[in-house]
């Protein structure tokens, strides 16, 4: 016997499950009967497509045992099993992706922790809340040996061999005080049907059955075994026979959570190609929606029979939070993801079900405007990032963002916008490069204000480089306002052009700035700011550059601003009448600074703009 350690992120999520963090313990069942039916479905899989299986018989079932006088609950299947180096590598670490960020996300509350676990899913640890002793022994199908893994959850966990007669696990819980609830076969039942309905493969429940004895004239209890799920899979049955009580099961079965989803479209395609979909968008997003190796959460099908559940093949990635399956009748059953990314059948499919999935939100935005916020409220920005790259859907997708106005509070869709434009007016306008906060008192916002022109606050880190390559919603152009040639649609044609007499001055700030600045010029969109900068048409903004230097794109070159300053603007008049001295140029580059500052643009040397500011308020006071 070998005695080991347990990973120390293991170490921290057991000492959580054990201090009762969990505020639904049932769950337990729930994830070790999920564990099961996956280590079935994989051998299904092997004995249909690898020739090493196929002469291995698959006789799919997962039994529960229960003994109501130990106080003992195992939970049985004959799927592929585990070796010692599975069982090493499975049940002695967590190599699940995002668990550093779950368990850093943990506050301390333990009610709003039970809520995170609930959500991120704890598989085969959940059996340490509700025992204090955990046997698994296990074979591997088309090995001889089994071995047994024993743990009490608190400082490691011993491996022997053991005997084992066909493949598959047995996991054996020593139910503790908490546990000890649910050393009753009624109340098991309860959670398989709850959970685990529509497991696709048989569980059964063997138990002390009370029964009345006509002859003696008493109950007595016999040794029972008794199929306790309906074992069907969900998905393939008509849509009128369903509950929504079903689909909230399967959901909760499929995924873990512990909450009800906020919508789900059922699908059946029939023609050319056959297939089934079912998708969920769960209520909250999943904890790994930003990490780079996110988890996906469709499983692939193909005759019912499971394939795989992490192929990020089957839906975009922007659509990463969708749950559920798809199950089809034309694919081979040896599929690999090699052959799915050239696959004409699947991408026939997962074209047609991001359409549906759009389609269906489109309709929930248009009939159930408050549910439809929910959702935004969880999933606004990766439909943005599906702006980025999904073209065939662009447009759809613009109708479905949401975003942030000078007009309105909360949130408005650019159908609405376009129903508030004003009389001639030809283009939606936004604004990109910072915090909300920071372009709400943008001057470049001055004479939108001013004119009463709504203006779209984008201030997600990437919403310049998504917007930058959309120019139309419709018939309508879409323009930023932090380019220069934005300018031109706010020139008011019975003013006077004021270019002219500020010549001199221009001439003089350019000359100032030299190279710090492309050109310096009089502005028509600042109202109460003396200076600006903007961008021209296809450079990006100076904040965006920054960003892009701080992500490791050293080699960005280095652009230049175009400084505007207002004709209107008392500084700049006085700057105008004032003869060429040391104060006209610590003016200039005070202009500049503090246009950057208002960008949120570090300056290069505070030092010389501290040194600039002090010469003009000894001036002024």
């Amino acid at each position: 016997m070998s005695k080991r350690e347990f990973q120390t992120e293991v170490n921290q999520l057991l000492q959580l499950i054990v201090h009762s963090l969990y505020s639904h313990p049932e769950i337990f069942l729930r994830e070790l009967i999920s564990n099961s039916s996956d280590a079935l479905d994989k051998l299904r899989h092997l004995t249909l497509t690898d020739e090493a299986y196929k002469s291995i018989p698959f006789e799919p079932r997962i039994d529960l045992e229960l003994d109501e006088e130990k106080k003992t609950l195992s939970i049985a299947d004959t799927g592929i099993g585990m070796n010692e180096e599975d069982l090493i590598e499975h049940l002695g670490t967590i190599a699940r992706s995002g668990t550093k960020t779950f368990l850093a996300q943990l506050s301390g509350d333990a009610k709003k922790d039970s809520n995170l676990i609930g959500q991120f899913g704890v598989g085969f640890y959940s059996a340490f809340m509700v025992a204090d002793r955990v046997e698994v022994v296990s074979r591997k199908a088309g090995e001889d040996k089994a071995w047994r893994w024993t743990s009490d959850g608190k400082s490691g966990f011993e491996i022997e061999p053991a005997e084992r007669s066909t493949a598959g696990t047995t996991v054996l819980l020593y139910l503790n005080e908490e546990g000890r609830q649910y050393a009753n076969s009624w109340r098991l039942q309860e959670i398989v049907k709850k959970y685990s309905n529509h497991i696709a493969f048989p569980i059964f429940l063997t138990y002390d059955k009370s029964e009345w004895n006509e002859a003696e004239k008493k109950s007595v209890k016999k040794r029972t075994t008794e199929q306790v799920n309906a074992a069907s899979a969900l998905w393939r049955r008509p849509k009128s026979d369903l509950k929504d009580e079903d689909y909230k099961e399967l959901y909760k079965s499929l995924t873990g959570d512990w909450e009800d989803p906020l919508f789900w479209f059922h699908t059946k395609a029939e023609g050319s190609l056959e297939y089934t979909t079912l998708f969920y968008i769960p209520s909250k997003a999943p904890l790994d929606l930003y990490q780079a190796e996110y988890k996906t959460g469709v499983k692939l099908y193909v005759k019912r029979v499971f394939i795989m559940d992490d192929a990020k093949e089957l839906l975009p990635q922007y659509l990463r939070f969708v749950r559920g399956i798809i199950d089809s009748e034309d694919l081979p059953l040896n599929v690999s993801r090699e052959i799915l990314q050239q696959n004409r059948v699947l991408t026939s499919i997962r074209t047609a079900s991001v359409k549906k999935i759009l389609s269906e939100l489109k309709n929930i935005a248009a009939n159930q405007p408050d549910q439809y916020l929910k959702f935004i409220a969880e999933y606004n920005r990766p439909l943005k990032e599906g702006l980025y790259g999904d073209y065939a859907n662009r447009e759809t997708l613009l109708d479905l963002v949401r975003f942030k106005s000078t007009k309105v509070q909360g949130l408005t869709s650019l159908a609405d916008v376009k129903s508030r434009m004003k009389e001639g007016q030809k283009s939606i306008y936004y604004i990109t490069g910072g915090s909300e906060s920071l372009l709400r008192t943008s001057p470049l916002l001055e004479i939108y204000k001013k004119k009463d022109l709504e203006v779209l606050i984008l201030d997600d880190d990437f919403d310049e480089i998504v917007f930058s390559g959309i120019d139309k919603y419709g018939d309508n152009d879409l323009k930023s306002v932090n380019k220069a040639s934005t300018s031109e649609d706010l020139k008011d044609e019975a003013e006077p052009d004021k270019a002219e007499s500020l010549k001199p001055l221009l001439d003089k700030l350019k000359a100032t700035l030299g190279d710090r600045v492309k050109d310096v010029r009089a502005s028509v969109r600042l109202a109460d700011s003396p200076s600006c900068i903007v961008s021209d048409e296809a450079e990006p903004s100076m904040q965006m550059q920054q960003m892009l230097r701080a992500m490791g794109q050293k080699d960005i070159p280095a652009l230049k601003p175009t400084l505007e300053i207002n004709p209107d603007h008392e500084i700049i008049r006085k700057l105008l009448a004032r003869s060429n001295d040391a104060t006209q140029e610590d003016a200039a580059w005070l202009l500049f600074d503090q246009a950057l500052l208002m960008e949120g643009v570090p300056l290069e040397n505070p030092a010389v703009f501290v040194q600039r500011l002090n010469r003009i308020l000894n001036l002024s006071i």
